[in-house]
């Protein structure tokens, strides 16, 4: 099971539900607007995903969770979300969800956020804490975990 414990996983499990919910509990999507909304999501997840994938590599440390990090990121869509890849997960179910039209499964968005906070963010954030304490301490009190920049 420690195999399959990524967020791709955890994002194309909670994916397949939706698909499951639109499948077997059709409910009457909210037409071409709900389509083109849930494609917007998605591309704006993708993108995320894709800048802070450049950022990993561009300051040559791992995206792989649970291992250590070598730089703590902090530019880019990192100034704005400590954890953009996981927003973008977010972003992508609700996307799929709205395409779909099925909008009773957008209580899996909030829920996949609490698996992705629960088993990958804190777990990471306590070893960029341990790793970069300083540093840590100074971006945590100035960035939001999910998004946004604090008032200082």
């Amino acid at each position: 099971m420690r195999h399959l414990d990524y967020p791709p996983i955890w994002l194309a499990a909670f994916a397949g539900l939706a698909v499951l919910q639109a499948r077997w509990l059709p409910v009457g999507g909210g037409g071409d607007w709900m389509r083109l909304a849930g494609a917007g999501l998605v591309v704006a997840g993708l993108g995320l995903m894709a800048l802070a994938g450049l950022a990993f590599l561009r300051h040559r440390t791992t995206i792989i969770p649970h291992r250590q990090p070598d730089a703590l990121i902090t530019d880019g869509v990192f100034a704005v979300s400590r954890n953009p890849i996981y927003l973008g997960d977010v972003l992508v179910l609700a996307g799929i969800v709205l395409w779909l039209g099925a909008w009773p499964s957008l209580v899996l968005v909030p829920l996949l956020g609490w698996v992705l906070e629960r088993r990958f963010i804190r777990p990471e954030e306590t070893r960029l804490r341990a790793a970069f304490p300083g540093a840590f301490a100074r971006y945590a009190a100035r960035t939001r975990r999910w998004i946004g920049v604090r008032a200082r």
